[in-house]
């Protein structure tokens, strides 16, 4: 029973009693999703603030870029993600520009995100078959609680990150196409359609969640002339209301490079600004089919880089999988008792909910399939989570719908077991936990910089970009140096170019200093392989102008350990330093590393030719600082690099050993030949022959 209909009597339009059923039904549902609303509120509290490294590499630079329009200031602020559509972002930086506390935020955006619960209850309802109230009451309950009590929910709720967001709006068109199931209407279909091409445009990986749909109209119990009507104004709705939601950002896109989608389909619009190679993040897809069918059940261990990046253990998954086959194995059962002449009692009481859920089955498997084929992440499956949490409660209740105290024993377990994992198997938060303060973030600027426009040339895997609205209005930002690194050579090269010439003698470096705030001495030991990154653009630090900004409570950063040996704990420290130096023209004398730099480009692409399932997009540019050369690889993570002749390769997300894969100048020499793969989220890379020095 939706909120709506509890409102009145359907018959003639008069108020509903306070001893009616339906007020009763109605109000138990207003107290149950409170009730689980102000969990998930509390949790958010007691989790602390979220400053997740994708807030502060890039959900913040959204925001303001979606207001403020960058594109003639900054490039490649926050890395690739600068140019993923940022109007979903723009309510939290909305918001950080009012004189709410830090807290009020997230709790409005909690507020938002919580819709999802109110979404599962009444998907539950759709799917229930029973008309009593408390049937009803239990249906939705369960189905909310259960959504509730996915960890990857949880770790959301209140934060920055546009899954649990557009998670809203997929799920409000699900059960639009759930309802039409039961009551076929143009009007729910294209309402459907509308809500997830919007969810579609504002991120990309709600487009298999858009497809999947479809399903849903496809199991529906209609001729296949109305299905195929009905699928057609599905599709046009939702391809119109992708294309009028992304309209805005790609047209500054194909203005900005010739690809409205850049930096993703670039091997279609073949911009020279990116790889033309196929992006995809290989992070948490299966490398078999037998780890995808496992998938289900690998999820259930309390363990990094399975679900997602964070421990989020989760049963229901496997609880569905189990329940599914359960389901098909009673109902051939009972097929075959009826081909015998045989009284047997049907699963559904109601054929109508039956189809409905027939309907959400079969779409939520395929949705499954597309999910693991393009990313496998937890956190872009988060609409499905909730249509899990509706399964698997509908199917309990229909498997032992004679047998009660089994089905309860069994939801009992259910929530026990996942609650456990919540307790003792879950990270709730990205990075170290961040007390609640004044402000959402608490930037210290000094005043030369807050008015005087700068282009600053930042470095690092973490752009550090959300420093942008602090900085003074007119600044511009360029990552040179992270996740995707370019030169002076390059089409990215001669865009950065242009900005420093633009900005002419305003130049600056902008860099994380660390712990001390006193980086002068600091700068004295690094200076060395700043001036080598710069130096691909003609520049050198100027030390006698350099200024520091400080951010206040703060997690602290990640780093990545390239010697892959040792990582030294830093001490406990709740803010960030930057260090920003004035840059000047006439960099080091690069003719010994370009001649490096040959001998390197030249085995790496070889290693490359020998893996390319390891090391890809391949061809990425080669950093050379400090007499070692770098390659970043943005579709498996992983990172190989050249120091003294030695090549060597490594996963920073995996925890996978350092690979030694021989002399660089062996490998500039002739290729060789590698064992290479992936098993499980693991991989592997091994030379069959010798690889030493000519």
């Amino acid at each position: 029973m939706s909120l709506a209909s509890a409102t009145t009597n359907s018959g003639r339009g008069a108020s509903v009693t306070v001893n009616s059923p339906k007020f009763v039904e109605w109000s138990g549902q207003v107290i149950i999703l409170l009730a689980l609303t102000l969990l998930a509120l509390v949790n958010n509290y007691f989790f602390g603030a979220d400053l997740s490294s994708d807030t502060l590499n890039y959900h913040v630079y959204a925001g303001f870029s979606a207001l403020n329009d960058r594109f003639a200031y900054d490039y490649f602020a926050a890395g690739p993600q600068a140019y993923f559509n940022p109007y979903v972002y723009a309510p939290l930086y909305a918001l950080m520009q009012t004189k709410l506390s830090a807290l009020a935020i997230s709790t409005i955006l909690g507020l938002v995100h919580c819709i999802s619960l109110w979404l599962t209850f009444e998907l539950a309802v759709v799917v229930c078959p029973s008309h009593v109230p408390r049937t009803r009451l239990i249906y939705g309950g369960c189905a909310a609680g259960l959504a509730l009590l996915n960890p990857i929910f949880l770790q959301q709720v209140g934060s920055s990150y546009a899954d649990v967001t557009t998670a809203d709006l997929c799920l409000s068109g699900w059960l639009l196409l759930a309802s039409a199931v039961l009551r076929p209407s143009v009007a729910r279909v294209v309402a459907a359609g509308l809500l997830l091409g919007v969810a579609t445009a504002l991120k990309l990986t709600n487009a298999v969640h858009a497809v999947a749909g479809i399903v849903v109209l496809a199991m529906a119990p209609l001729s296949w002339r109305n299905r195929a009507r009905l699928g057609g104004y599905y599709f046009v709705s939702g391809m119109l209301a992708a294309a009028v939601a992304a309209a805005p950002w790609a047209y500054k896109l194909y203005n900005m490079f010739g690809n409205p989608f850049f930096p993703l389909m670039n091997s279609l619009f073949r911009s020279p600004e990116f790889t033309t190679g196929p992006l995809v993040n290989f992070r948490f897809i299966p490398g078999s089919l037998a780890e995808a069918l496992w998938r289900p059940f690998s999820i259930v261990k309390p363990v990094r880089m399975v679900h997602e990046e964070l421990r989020s253990p989760d049963i229901r998954y496997a609880a569905l999988a189990v329940l599914a086959i359960t389901a098909s194995l009673v109902s051939m059962w009972q097929r075959w008792r009826r081909n015998a002449n045989q009284p047997t009692v049907a699963l559904d009481s109601s054929v109508a909910a039956g189809s409905v859920l027939v309907a959400l089955g079969a779409a939520f498997a395929v949705d499954w399939t597309l999910w693991l084929k393009a990313s496998g992440n937890g956190r872009y499956f988060l609409p499905m989570a909730s249509v899990a949490a509706v399964l698997v409660v509908a199917l309990l209740a229909q498997i032992f719908s004679s047998r009660p105290k089994i089905r309860n024993y069994l939801l009992m377990a259910l929530f026990g077991s996942q609650f456990i994992q919540l307790a003792l198997g879950t990270d709730f938060r990205w990075d170290s936990r961040v007390a609640w303060h004044d402000r959402w973030l608490d930037v210290q600027v000094p005043t030369k910089l807050k008015m005087e426009p700068n282009l600053y040339l930042t470095m690092g895997v973490e752009s550090n970009s959300y420093l942008a609205p602090y900085l003074a209005k007119g600044s511009g930002l360029v990552n040179i140096s992270g996740q995707f690194a370019f030169d002076l050579d390059s089409a990215n090269g001669r865009r950065t170019d242009a900005l420093i010439h633009r900005y002419s003698t305003h130049v600056r470096l902008l860099i994380e200093a660390g712990s001390p705030r006193d980086v002068k001495p600091w700068l004295q030991v690094s200076r060395a392989p700043l001036d080598d990154v710069l130096a691909r653009f003609g520049l050198h630090v100027d030390e006698s102008d350099c200024e520091t900004i400080v951010a206040h409570q703060m997690p602290l950063s990640v780093k990545v350990d390239y010697s892959a040996t040792h990582t030294p704990a830093e001490p406990p420290r709740d803010f960030r330093t930057y260090m920003t130096c004035h840059v000047l023209p006439g960099g080091i004398d690069r003719r010994t590393q370009r001649n490096l730099k040959k001998v390197v480009d030249q085995a790496l692409d070889r290693v490359e030719d020998a893996c390319p399932q390891l090391f890809q997009p391949k061809r990425p540019y080669t950093e050379m600082v400090a007499k070692t050369g770098t390659r970043r690889y943005l579709n498996t993570d992983f990172i190989a690099w050249v120091r003294e002749d030695t090549i060597r390769v490594f996963n920073p997300m995996t925890g996978d050993p350092v690979y030694v894969l021989g002399a660089a100048s062996s490998w500039a020499a002739a290729s060789h030949a590698l064992i290479c793969g992936r098993l499980n989220k693991h991989y592997f890379v091994r030379v069959t022959d010798s690889v030493v020095k000519p």
